[in-house]
Parts: structure tokens; sequence; C-alpha cells
């Protein structure tokens, strides 16, 4: 398994190996023992899993607020989406800071998105689905979002030319200047 480190600490990506031959591959993409190794100890306790039909379809930027703040690994199932965190935690030296990577049936790869971090994505192909662990329970109570275009965070989706498909909710939700994170930079 291969972990990378990204620009915003705690966000990771993960790569796990895959075995081929003429059939086609194995890989087992998800060990919670080799996390462990990793350094990486988060107990997830749900899977969700989401088919986009249409290129371009956004959904996000989503979070869950404490008590029930949620750590996401992140894969693609079919199809390909750029997936992206952005940190949400109150003083953090990267604050609305964003890193996106392209997460792919082909490329196998994972994103580690911690809680402080809003979550989206924007798929790049028809028929994406999504496949995502969770660290607590969906609490609606408890969700929140911002504007996956804030000119503020300023996202470099890839398929910036075309009009997304995207939720009337999301569409909605307010941008960083109007935004009281329920979350804390812990140093």
């Amino acid at each position: 398994m291969k972990v990378e480190n990204t620009a915003l600490a705690g966000v990771v990506l993960i790569t796990p190996p895959r075995f081929g031959d003429h059939r086609g591959f194995f890989s087992e993409s998800y060990s919670r023992a080799k996390l462990l190794q990793a350094g990486i100890g988060v107990e997830f306790v749900q899977d969700n899993h989401s088919l986009s039909r249409e290129r371009g379809t956004v959904r996000g930027l989503h979070f869950q607020a404490p008590p029930h703040a949620q750590d996401k690994l992140v894969r693609c199932g079919r199809g390909a989406l750029f997936d992206v965190a952005v940190d949400i935690r109150k003083g953090s030296p990267t604050w609305g800071q964003w890193v996106g990577y392209e997460l792919s049936f082909e490329n196998g790869r994972q994103l580690l998105v911690p809680a402080g971090f809003a979550h989206g994505f924007m798929t790049l192909e028809p028929d994406t689905e999504i496949i995502y662990k969770c660290s607590d329970y969906y609490a609606p109570e408890t969700e929140g979002a911002l504007l996956w275009s804030d000119p503020d965070i300023g996202i470099g989706w890839p398929l910036d030319a075309i009009t997304p498909v995207i939720s009337d909710k999301d569409a909605a939700a307010p941008g960083m200047a109007d935004f009281d994170s329920p979350f804390t930079w812990q140093g």
C-alpha cells in the first residue's frame, strides 16, 4: 500500500496495490492492519455508495459537525472523479486551502479526508460511482456544506467549461466569508 501525504496535513492519498493477470486484477481495497502500520488509526463504521449519471456532476462541499464529525476514505468504484478536501478548521495555517486528486476505477487511488475538512467531487465520466467509508454514522442534524464554486476557496475544477449538474441544496450553500466553522485546529 502506497501512502502519500498531501499539502494539507491529515489528508492522505492511498494507493492499494493491484495484482493482475489475463483475468483482470485483485486488490485489497481496505485493510485496517495496513492502515494502522501507516499510522492511520481511523475506525470506520459506515460505507456509502453513490452513482452520478452525468459527467460534470458536482456533489459537495459537505461535512458533518461535531459530535458526529466524520473521517472519510473515498474511492471510485466505476468511472472517474476529481475529489477535493478543503480545510475548514478555525485557526489552521491552511484554513480555506484545498487539495484535489483524480480518483478512478483505473488508478485505484483513495483519499482520506479527515474531520475538519469539507469534501466534494466532480465526475469526469458518465455513470461514475463513489464509494466511501465514514468514521461516524450519518446524522442529518449535524450536516453542513460550503459553496462548491466559492471564489474565496478557488477550487480548480477540471471541467470548468461545462455547466455542472448540482443539487439545489449544494447550489445554495454559503461561501467561506459567511461561514462559522464548527471545527478548530488543534495544532
